[in-house]
């Protein structure tokens, strides 16, 4: 029996359809009778990515079972989808699982995919390595546990995530849940949701001071609040609008200090109206809300969505969907009890003590603990979920969730239960202390999986993490509540911006060699909802980080001043002084200098392999002109880093003009390439480079496209930019810029010898 007709009685009639349809359209897509673009929407909308794959190479050391399709190492684009497994992204709103649904997400992972279950940054589960001719039936299981893919990914609203301490926290406002699941409820699928240029993400947090909302970074970000009118007591959300990291990230902006609980669905469907209509469709860069925000400025935004508020009809579901929230709540599956042991290691504890310090929080409700188990890299086997659904069913009933550091939280735990509870965790493997310390690395899939990965974050990530456990010594209290975050590229998904020492994936070319290297990022802070982020200082080589994250921690550890945070201390210190506490760490060894270990710095984390980037394969030098070329990039590098140091002294016409110049002169050493007679007016500079390198696409690259260069044309039109804020942006903006310079200028040294005949100039030394 197919499992269509086994689970026809247990699916709604409306998602039994929509898995239906979706199967013949990968029919027709095969038969050529829907195109490409069409359908790779479509199949996105249903949380189904085509995946970069090399060679079953996984970086995470959990015994996942050989890859189910074979590999060719090579990254697999729409036009080849048919050959190549993917990924399917599954959406688990506020992180809330039930064992069921445990159950069937371990059949799955090991039934279609390579036996992993992959905890994200938006407190999803995703299965890497699933043919898309298995994806249909794999959603009717889902669908058959109440989990839906549906808008797991697609320009659509994408996972509601929530605090996975709602209900139990100590600091909480109120229980978040029930509102961040009728948020869900309501906008998935809703036809004012449809018709976005890019993704909209919304989180809710019950307080201000953690971390565990991130509201910051969203699109729409919920803060619980109450206030008090004749001596009643009301709810309502601190709003924010127009955050978002990405590639250069915005800071969230204050929309209403208290919206009413029973505004929160009319508000977020006149929002996505506003966005909808308003925002960006062609040029997907800018195609976010927080680039909206940014051009109306926040004001008009508000005027434009309160008016639209004002117009819509009344919907019976915004009250149906939050009626009922204040009432709901969890049911213990055993009754409170304290804990009868100490909590100090003993005979048989088997570490007990070390997991419980870091591992167990109490709840606000008395004789009731939370347990974390934390997952390195986010990743769990298909027999570990299905042993802790064994656990949940015995210990804590449903109350299970996932959390945005790539963990699961085991909610409503007795407290007396906890020596068992560790004990059956240590049988599946999953006791590991240091939950939420710095040891608890979050990292993105970086190359193991994602076509955009430029340097191997979860490979990097299992190294530090394994360095920090393995430290010698106790980790110094200050050192061990920082927040590390390793992302493959400047995108952001391993959430490098808002860590206490962030990394992205970029790299060099080195003698002709591509070498991995990661920009180091400073100044991000995780507390209170992600308040502030950081900014790239420099690119190291991608094998000396360990040595980075040691000689920065250290240094915090002898010079912090009393209960000095750390981004007080890096501000304190100064970005000047970072880099060079880390400047010795920045040049390659020739790859033939065995004594300097220097062929390890031609591979990445976790691959032997020599480090290539596809067409960014080892070349021959180009001769002065590419020598040229990359003088001054460097000279831009540090034209950058100089704008960073400016801001930070509050300098803010100073930092724009060094960003602005550090633009100018990457644009002018690729344009050296081929007109060596440029000069050092920024309009000949520009033109120059917009004539030779982007209307000619040499500038674009397979994934970006041409939108690092819109960055310098805009401030070169626009002007000077007249906040912190835009020049902070402005900064991050040449930064990128920069980047996309060396990838093209790699890419210049790698083809043939050709083109036109360099100016005389080129000839004198």
């Amino acid at each position: 029996m197919s499992w269509k007709a086994a689970l026809a009685d247990r699916m709604p009639g409306e998602l039994a359809d929509e898995i239906d349809t979706f199967e013949r359209q990968i029919d027709l897509r095969r038969q050529g009778k829907i195109d490409e673009k069409v359908f790779a929407e479509t199949r996105l909308r249903r949380g189904v990515y085509g995946q970069r794959y090399d060679n079953g190479q996984r970086n995470d050391g959990t015994g996942a079972k050989p890859l189910p399709y074979p590999s060719n190492g090579l990254t697999k684009g729409p036009e080849t989808v048919w050959d190549a497994p993917g990924m399917q992204r599954i959406k688990i709103p506020f992180g809330g699982l039930t064992a069921d649904q445990m159950d069937a997400l371990a059949d799955l992972a090991e039934e279609y995919s390579d036996g992993v279950c992959h905890i994200t940054t938006r407190q999803d589960v995703q299965l890497h390595f699933v043919h898309l001719d298995d994806t249909p039936d794999l959603m009717r299981r889902l669908g058959a546990v109440g989990i839906t893919t549906r808008e797991a990914c697609g320009n659509t609203v994408r996972n509601v995530t929530a605090c996975p301490l709602a209900g139990v926290c100590r600091d909480e406002t109120f229980d978040v849940t029930p509102y961040a699941k009728a948020c869900m409820r309501f906008l998935l699928g809703h036809p004012d949701a449809q018709d976005f240029g890019r993704k909209f993400k919304v989180a809710f947090s019950g307080c201000r001071e953690h971390a565990c909302g991130l509201v910051s970074m969203h699109d729409l970000g919920l803060v619980a609040v109450t206030r008090t009118v004749d001596g009643r007591v009301e709810r309502g959300f601190e709003t924010y609008v127009g955050g978002g990291l990405g590639a250069v990230p915005h800071q969230a902006k204050l929309f209403d200090a208290f919206l009413p609980v029973e505004e929160l669905l009319p508000l977020a469907q006149a929002i996505a109206r506003v966005f909808a209509r308003l925002g960006e469709k062609r040029n997907r860069a800018r195609a976010r809300i927080k680039f909206l925000v940014a051009q109306l400025g926040l004001d008009e935004f508000k005027r434009l969505v309160l008016e639209e508020r004002a117009s819509l009809p009344d919907d019976a579901r915004w009250d149906a969907h939050v009626a009922a929230a204040p009432g709901e709540s969890e049911t213990p599956l055993r009754p409170p009890a304290p804990l009868d042991v100490s909590p100090a290691d003993g005979p048989g504890r088997d570490g007990f003590g070390a997991w419980a310090r870091t591992n167990v929080y109490e709840q606000r409700q008395t004789g009731y603990a939370t347990v974390t188990v934390a997952l390195p890299l986010g990743d769990l086997t298909s027999r570990q979920m299905r042993g802790l659904a064994a656990v949940a069913r015995r210990y804590v009933g449903d109350m299970v969730r996932t959390t945005v550091e790539q963990n699961i939280v085991l909610r409503w735990v007795s407290a007396a239960d906890l020596p068992d509870l560790h004990g059956d965790l240590v049988q599946l493997g999953l006791a590991e202390p240091g939950a939420g310390t710095i040891a608890d690395i979050t990292a993105c899939p970086g190359t193991d999986t994602c076509k955009l990965g430029i340097a191997s974050s979860r490979g990097l990530a299992a190294e530090l993490r394994e360095r920090l456990r393995a430290a010698a010594s106790p980790t110094d209290p200050a050192v061990e509540g920082l927040r590390i975050k390793t992302s493959g590229c400047f995108n952001s998904c391993g959430q490098h911006h808002i860590a206490d020492l962030g990394f992205y994936g970029v790299s060099r070319t080195i003698d002709g060699y591509t070498v991995p290297h990661f920009q180091v990022v400073l100044g991000g802070q995780w507390t209170e909802n992600a308040a502030s982020y950081g900014l790239a200082s420099g690119a190291i080589p991608s094998k000396r980080i360990p040595e980075v994250v040691e000689r920065i921690t250290a240094r915090f550890v002898a010079q912090r001043q009393g209960t000095e945070s750390f981004q007080a201390f890096t501000r304190r210190i100064g970005k000047r002084e970072l880099k060079a506490m880390l400047e010795d760490l920045v040049p390659v060894p020739a790859r033939g200098d065995e004594a300097a270990g220097g062929r390890a710095f031609y591979s990445d984390w976790g691959d032997p392999r020599e480090f290539t980037l596809g067409d960014m394969g080892v070349g021959e030098c180009a001769g002065e002109v590419v020598s040229l070329t990359e003088f001054d990039l460097a000279a831009a590098e540090a034209q950058i880093f100089e704008a960073q140091l400016e801001l930070e002294a509050g300098r803010v016409d100073a930092a724009d003009d060094r960003a602005y110049r550090g633009m100018l002169l990457a644009a002018k050493g690729l344009v050296k390439a081929e007109f060596i007679d440029v000069g050092d007016d920024p309009a000949d500079i520009v033109r120059e480079f917009r004539t030779r390198f982007f209307d000619t696409q040499v500038f674009f690259d397979k994934y970006a496209g041409g939108k690092f260069a819109m960055y310098l044309f805009r401030r070169h039109e626009r002007g000077p930019a007249a906040t912190a804020e835009a020049v902070r942006q402005l900064i991050e903006e040449a930064q990128l810029f920069l980047e996309a310079s060396h990838a093209c200028q790699a890419r210049l040294a790698a083809r043939p010898a050709a083109g036109p005949a360099p100016s005389p100039a080129a000839a004198m030394p």
